[in-house]
């Protein structure tokens, strides 16, 4: 079946790992305490703090809160508030210029030529719709997001799971056969096949744990559509 579809991972696929790890999270950090108390009468914030408490089963003053939070981040956990609150603190540095999104070359090339194509791009991610929305809107290259018909996060179930997927392609309305599902993590693409996806590992470097059950490529130069 001709694929129609190209879902994506953003970290250690479209976007550097360090870029993740050594810029976007260490921002976040930084400016998550002054950020929390700075916005703690607004709606969207105070949900987020209110479902982190929930969660953590923490005390209700706001830097119980941030503890937690800053502890999540030292985990890398992938909690929903967590990474709602992330996306907001992000785009005040987008919009500053302090943050500019990475993008491998070859990705940008691809996602374009696979949009102009006529195909049908997602995003799928642990980080919220909004931080990829953040990300994909103040690359290098300018905003890309008008490439994306929509983007999932972990609202719709964990990336490990076939589920997530199964919902996915619900959403979109394809059938698996016709979606390609790019990751650099194998559970991730073990679950998208699960679903019915056609799948391909993206391994950028040796920090990624190569998956034989999965195609690999190093770039998206070397993904054929046509061979899937």
């Amino acid at each position: 079946m001709t694929i129609e579809a190209v879902v994506t991972d953003i970290e250690g696929t479209t976007t550097s790992i360090s870029f993740v790890h050594d810029v976007l999270f260490p921002y976040a950090k930084r400016e998550l305490s002054g950020f929390v108390h700075a916005n703690l009468q607004d709606p969207n914030v105070a949900s987020h703090l209110a479902a982190t408490r929930d969660l953590a089963g923490c005390g209700e003053s706001p830097d119980a809160v941030v503890e937690v939070l800053l502890g999540w981040i030292e985990e890398d956990r992938k909690a929903t508030p967590l990474k709602a609150l992330q996306g907001l603190i992000w785009e005040a540095g987008y919009r500053s210029g302090e943050l500019k999104g990475h993008l491998y070359e070859d990705a940008h090339d691809y996602l374009r030529r696979w949009w102009e194509a006529g195909l049908k791009l997602f995003v799928f991610s642990s980080g919220s719709v909004y931080a990829q929305r953040l990300l994909f809107g103040h690359t290098t290259h300018g905003d890309l997001n008008p490439w994306f018909t929509g983007n999932f996060d972990t609202t719709v179930g964990s990336k490990k799971e076939g589920a997530s997927y199964g919902e996915i392609l619900s959403r979109i309305g394809k059938p698996g056969a016709s979606v390609l599902f790019l990751s650099d993590v194998g559970a991730e693409l073990d679950a998208a096949r699960e679903a019915g996806m056609k799948t391909i590992q993206v391994v950028r470097d040796s920090m990624t744990t190569p998956a034989p059950a999965h195609a690999q490529v190093t770039s998206f130069d070397q993904i054929s559509l046509d061979s899937l």
